[in-house]
């Protein structure tokens, strides 16, 4: 079974992206722990070093369902901040939740560039000696996905182009609500004034229009 879970700061403030990174870092050496794949294939930055705003974790495996489910909700932390000392809050709090896998864009092959490096086991644990983890690269947007839980470089690559084929669907869904809303924004702008047609009444009849339009 594939999940894919998503940890946010939500609108909290830079100690919530802190947690964001230890939780996205704890989550992934459990579900390595429990035998499951799991890797981030996707974050966005946080305002310090250290810290993300969201991270989007690509899980995999028997029991991915149990596991994923002991994760979803609200995430509570307890501890002073680490950037401001003297701020007397206690509790921070970040959201995990299953995101919905997206269509698979289809691509050939030939449009991704496969990397290999040297791989880890589970944890971080037992370097391997060989290149076993593998990066693939879509050529065309740039986005690329890691695969590093295998010791079988060919079941990395396998793992790792899936793993593209979702960011890679993920990346044309945004470009398409990015699309609608312009759309929308384009409507919400339109100029009030200076119609070059004007219809009234309950039968909508052409009261005037502009002829050098």
């Amino acid at each position: 079974m594939t999940i894919l879970l998503q940890i946010t700061s939500g609108r909290g403030p830079v100690e919530c992206c802190r947690v964001v990174k230890q939780l996205a870092e704890a989550l992934l050496g459990d579900a390595r722990n429990n035998n499951l794949h799991a890797e981030i294939i996707e974050e966005e930055s946080g305002p310090e070093q250290g810290t993300l705003h969201s991270a989007l974790i690509h899980l995999e495996g028997s029991g991915a369902e149990r596991f994923a489910a002991g994760y979803e909700g609200t995430i509570q932390w307890i501890g002073r901040s680490a950037f401001r000392p003297g701020h007397k809050r206690k509790n921070w709090f970040v959201g995990v939740q299953r995101a919905p896998i997206p269509e698979s864009i289809p691509f050939s092959e030939k449009d991704v560039r496969i990397e290999t490096m040297k791989g880890s086991g589970p944890g971080g644990q037992h370097v391997n000696t060989t290149e076993s983890a593998v990066r693939a690269v879509h050529l065309s947007t740039g986005l690329s996905a890691i695969a590093r839980d295998e010791r079988s470089q060919q079941m990395n690559r396998k793992r790792a182009i899936e793993r593209l084929a979702i960011l890679v669907g993920r990346d044309e869904q945004r470009q398409q609500a990015q699309a609608q809303k312009q759309r929308w924004d384009a409507h919400n702008d339109l100029e009030r004034g200076n119609p070059v047609r004007i219809y009234e009444g309950k039968e909508f009849r052409l009261k005037s229009y502009d002829e050098d339009v």
